[in-house]
């Protein structure tokens, strides 16, 4: 089990120390010879800005280089970008493509082998262990999250229950009967399992779960808490996107719960100002950018992730910089009525207004020449009065996110649940 991260030493401003920076620049190299060399559109792109892999001389050079965006990839459909023969190609994963062409994703067995290490570096960053009872509720098959969970629990030694997602009912009996210790899953699904077991007359607080692994989605420390005081578990984070690698990207580490260690040596961050494409300094909030170091079969250069964070110095792992928690994306920015606003903004103020839950969908309108937005959340189930609390939420979205926004306060269930990543906005306009 090769479990074991490469030292080096972050200074105080959070950028890879000298000694981590010559393996990453000489991985970094490779990766764009590799790329150049085997990928035609890397080739286009390279020479459309005069860059040949021999000017890569530094880090900073990286910069030169053009983005990588998923148009690129959905453009090369299915096979294009990838670095080997398709014969070397052990499994491909692919997004669903519910908006276009779906992003097809290759990797060799070594890939495979380096993927499974990752997310068991991952889970043991979480707190799991060797002979923990691991309760995989992503969903598999072509989406990363579930198989890429599967073989990193087995890699670091744990009984892995391959549930996927859905049958609620059946995931609460499994998690029981045969003890989870450690459940990975988004945390909107886990808050629909949670509501069954309450709903059953099961106390969440009484199981023998005692860590969550979330991501494939953005959740905010209102929902931790949340998550944290029903259950009685350790929430932790993790990242990834299948584009990079799929999740195991970064890992928040349950000593400190301060923002996901990113693994650099296999991947390279940058934050980026998300307009005019400049690099900015770490601790400046930004969209997050991606090089691989290691990948074989479809190595990305500077990939756009939309996704908005801020690089900041390591803590409990000080060799590796951190990632605070995504605070949305790019693409699932909301704009209304000239103020930019993130469902995460929404969902910090509905867990602050008693009576409400996590279960809630933002509804873009435009009935006439100006946005409107509506919130609908659920109550909780003893809630009996919906005005107050539909009032204070208002409130709330008025005085600390800046919109104004109408509130239904729906009765439990009544919004669809998400077996994978929740949705949070329904654009009507």
């Amino acid at each position: 089990m090769r479990l074991v991260l490469r030292s080096c030493r972050t200074p105080a401003n959070g950028c890879p120390s000298t000694s981590c920076a010559p393996r990453q620049l000489s991985l970094l190299q490779a990766t764009v010879r590799r790329a150049y060399e085997n990928v035609p559109h890397y080739r286009t792109a390279l020479d459309g800005v005069g860059f040949k892999p021999g000017d890569l001389q530094s880090l900073a050079d990286l910069s030169r280089l053009p983005f990588t965006a998923k148009k690129d990839l959905r453009d090369n459909y299915p096979f294009g970008m990838f670095a080997v023969p398709r014969t070397e190609v052990a499994r491909v994963h692919a997004s669903s493509g519910t908006t276009g062409r779906p992003t097809v994703v290759g990797y060799t067995k070594r890939d495979l082998d380096n993927w499974a290490d990752l997310m068991a570096r991952s889970i043991r960053a979480a707190g799991g262990r060797a002979g923990d009872v691991c309760h995989v509720a992503y969903g598999y098959g072509l989406f990363t999250g579930g198989l890429g969970a599967h073989y990193g629990a087995e890699r670091l030694g744990c009984t892995v229950v391959p549930v996927s997602g859905g049958m609620t009912e059946r995931q609460v009996d499994l998690i029981r009967d045969f003890g989870a210790h450690i459940i990975m899953v988004t945390p909107s699904y886990f808050l629909s399992i949670v509501d069954e077991m309450s709903a059953r007359g099961l106390d969440p607080r009484g199981t023998s779960l005692r860590i969550g692994i979330f991501g494939a989605e953005p959740w905010t420390e209102a929902m931790r808490t949340e998550v944290e005081e029903r259950t009685g578990i350790h929430a932790v984070d993790i990242y990834g996107l299948s584009e990079v690698m799929g999740p195991g990207v970064a890992q928040e580490c349950v000593e400190t719960k301060d923002g996901l260690h990113i693994w650099e040596d296999h991947f390279y961050p940058e934050i980026i100002d998300p307009v005019t494409g400049e690099v900015l300094p770490d601790g400046s909030e930004g969209e997050l950018v991606f090089t691989t170091l290691t990948k074989e079969a479809f190595p990305v250069l500077r990939y756009r992730t939309r996704d908005l964070t801020r690089l900041l110095p390591g803590t409990a792992r000080p060799g590796l910089r951190r990632m605070q928690k995504i605070t949305g994306r790019t693409d699932d920015m909301m704009i209304v009525r000239g103020v930019n606003v993130f469902p995460t903004q929404i969902e910090e103020q509905i867990l602050l207004v008693e009576g409400l839950t996590p279960h809630y969908l933002c509804v873009l309108t435009r009935p006439g020449r100006l946005d409107e937005l509506t919130v609908q959340v659920e109550a909780a189930p003893d809630l009996t009065d919906y005005t107050t609390p539909a009032t204070a939420l208002a409130h709330r979205i008025k005085d600390r996110v800046g919109v104004t926004a109408s509130v239904e306060v729906l009765a439990p269930h009544a919004l669809e649940r998400s077996l994978g990543k929740a949705k949070r906005i329904k654009d009507n306009r």
